[in-house]
């Protein structure tokens, strides 16, 4: 859903865009006006609310999103009343699984067939909400703490670009790189030592959860700290069982023959599949420069949910649809990736997908098993497979169509 404005997209070239710590002097933001920052609470966004307060900024606004990533507010209150600058905690959760969660399950927003995007889904709304405030507060910039080797650098800026922010708005990392360690010292020297513990990078939502960087920096070299994963631990009573899912016009709504909703349904996968170790992933990402690096990722429920969706929009939409839709679900994809989320070409992809969703209802169920997971039933509602070929092929040979020449 794209938020209503009457503003004008702002256009990257220019001078709006802050890209450095420099571009934090009183010639380019004027200190006593309000500042909005994006603030995961990590060692990246807490340094940059320790360089604010001390380039003399009178009234930071430091805003996090809570999008079901399980951390708690505690230590993000820590630091917000340390630094003595105003914490906004937002509930983004259900906003995010209705209108970002719920397309990509119909766009089947796949990378390039190795793993569901995430953080893709979450920056625009994450934007979304720090204009808002921005906007409220009259501020004079909106600031965020991607660099040049994250892809949200441009999914971020792009978001706060066609959303039509006012204000300047940009990471100061994009060509102002700051050492681990120096941003880990400093924030050490103001009693914020904490902030520089974590040893990986990690992005999390509902939807999946996200590590790289650190001592995951070296595709050639890596070994993944188990502790990382909270949702695919594989579980001594991870016995066989079934679990089915039902969709009604491509929206997932039961569990079991249980009604839920999609949150809900969602955070019982992630706890229900990962028990079996399913959704774990690792492999590269592609920088906008045609560079690599790593990532790893778990997400039970999103691996399970879109296979459902597949196997379930397969017997319901005819061949050359689907042809047609997997053509469009990349296209989809890119827009998201590349920061375009809020962009035409993604909606009109969008009512293509929202068509062919309408055929889609009906269930899976599915049979776990440590490591895996294989399909023991496909129902849909106005099914195309056939029951028993036997029979079809009996019946249909009254209405073939004559050989040529026959």
């Amino acid at each position: 859903m794209t938020p209503s404005t009457a503003h004008h997209p702002a256009r990257l070239g220019t001078p709006r865009l802050l890209r450095s710590f420099a571009d934090l002097s009183p010639e380019r933001l004027d200190p006593k006006r309000p500042v909005v920052t994006l603030f995961s609470g990590g060692l990246d966004s807490s340094y940059l609310l320790l360089r604010l307060v001390q380039a003399g900024f009178r009234e930071v606004h430091a805003v996090s999103v809570d999008l079901g990533d399980g951390e708690t507010a505690e230590d993000q209150q820590q630091a917000a009343e340390h630094l003595g600058v105003h914490l906004h905690i937002v509930d983004g959760r259900q906003r995010f699984v209705d209108d970002f969660v719920r397309p990509a399950i119909t766009a089947q927003a796949v990378y390039l067939d190795t793993h569901p995007i995430s953080s893709s889904l979450s920056r625009p709304l994450i934007a979304e909400v720090a204009v808002g405030i921005a906007r409220d507060l009259e501020a004079s910039a909106v600031l965020h703490t991607a660099n040049r080797s994250q892809n949200t650098l441009r999914r971020l800026n792009g978001a706060l670009s066609l959303l039509g922010y006012e204000g300047a708005f940009g990471s100061p990392y994009d060509l102002d790189p700051v050492d681990r360690d120096q941003k880990a010292r400093e924030l050490e020297d103001v009693g914020l030592a904490r902030m520089g513990k974590r040893i990986v990078s990690v992005d999390a939502n509902l939807w999946c959860r996200e590590f790289e960087s650190g001592v995951l920096d070296d595709p050639e070299d890596h070994v993944v700290p188990e502790h990382l994963y909270e949702w695919s631990i594989r579980t001594n009573e991870a016995t066989p069982t079934s679990v089915e899912v039902g969709f009604e016009a491509g929206v997932p709504t039961s569990l079991d023959g249980r009604p839920l909703d999609l949150r809900a349904l969602i955070e019982r996968l992630n706890q229900q599949v990962g028990a079996y170790g399913i959704g774990r992933y690792s492999g590269l990402e592609h920088l906008p420069g045609g560079q690599k690096v790593l990532e790893l990722r778990e997400m039970p429920a999103a691996w399970l949910l879109l296979h459902s969706y597949r196997h379930l929009e397969t017997a319901t939409l005819d061949a050359e649809t689907i042809r047609e839709k997997m053509h469009l679900e990349q296209v989809w994809v890119r827009e998201a990736l590349e920061g375009r989320w809020y962009g035409h070409l993604r909606e009109a992809t969008q009512s293509f997908i929202d068509v062919c969703a309408t055929k889609v209802t009906g269930t899976v169920r599915w049979r776990l098993h440590p490591g895996h997971a294989d399909t023991q039933s496909i129902v849909a509602q106005h099914p195309l497979y056939l029951r028993d070929r036997e029979e079809w092929e009996k019946s249909s040979l009254g209405k073939a169509a004559p050989l040529a020449g026959g």
